[in-house]
């Protein structure tokens, strides 16, 4: 299963303690992570094993929602800032919308993320 993960600048501290909560099952054979640049260069110096696509603003949401669309990821755990102003908006949004085309789950906040690692880690 391939999962992508994404965090606003102001959430990626969040992401990464979230990704540490649940190492075990995302570091199993199972999963492979993919992230925008900068996401998973800090999720890579937390030791996880990640695919880095641009950065968000950059095109990285367009690859990740390409991906979607494909049929290769399977699920996005994307830690949006609601308070703080995205340059780059239209690409979030593109990428909500493929995810809702294509029937692909989606969190845009850590306890929709937690009910989704659950789910799926008990089916493990």
């Amino acid at each position: 299963m391939e999962i992508a993960v994404i965090a606003h600048d102001g959430m990626k501290a969040d992401l990464v303690q979230f990704l540490n909560k649940h190492k075990s099952f995302l570091q199993s054979d199972e999963i492979t992570l993919i992230a925008t640049g900068t996401t998973g260069s800090k999720a890579e110096n937390a030791g996880f094993k990640v695919t880095r696509m641009l950065s968000g603003p950059l095109g990285g949401d367009a690859q990740i929602a390409a991906r979607v669309a494909e049929g290769k990821c399977n699920m996005v755990l994307f830690f949006k800032d609601p308070l703080a102003k995205h340059p780059h908006e239209a690409d979030i949004n593109m990428l909500i919308r493929v995810c809702d085309v294509h029937n692909v789950p989606l969190a845009t906040n850590q306890a929709t993320a937690e009910l989704l690692i659950k789910a799926i880690s008990q089916q493990s």
